[in-house]
């Protein structure tokens, strides 16, 4: 098992996650909903999240970490799959407040400290079936 370093980039996918969805009021979407988030936002599993001081709601959100370990682009399933290096825990806070208000999600989920991951990435084959994953989340 290694630690996250420094992501070149993060790739999310919203609403993928039915209950989720409709818990906020939104139907799931036809297409995945893609977001980044800035690298700055990474922190350690246990480093303290900074509350923006124009938010007044944060939230938490539970998800499971693909950790990519090879330059891939235009795929198919199988090297893509490969290219995986494991999977870790990764907690998307959200300015829910701000989400709303703004229409777009950059502001609400990028803020330093706000995707904290880890404390490990497991290797793929340590893992077993990926579609059996349970995502647990504990505040």
């Amino acid at each position: 098992m290694s630690r996250i370093v420094s992501p070149s980039k993060i790739v999310c996918v919203g609403r993928n996650y039915a209950e989720h969805a409709k818990e906020l009021g939104n139907p799931m979407p036809k297409e995945p909903l893609i977001f980044l988030k800035p690298s700055s936002a990474v922190i350690g599993d246990g480093e303290p999240i900074v509350l923006p001081p124009q938010s007044q709601r944060v939230e938490h959100e539970g998800e499971i970490a693909v950790v990519i370990g090879a330059r891939l682009k235009r795929v198919s399933e199988q090297p893509a799959l490969a290219g995986i290096a494991g999977v870790t825990c990764a907690n998307d806070v959200t300015a829910r407040d701000l989400q709303k208000s703004d229409g777009q999600w950059t502001r609400a989920k990028g803020f330093d400290t706000f995707c904290p991951v880890g404390p490990r990435v497991v290797p793929v084959k340590d893992l077993g079936d990926l579609t059996k994953l349970e995502v647990r989340c504990r505040v």
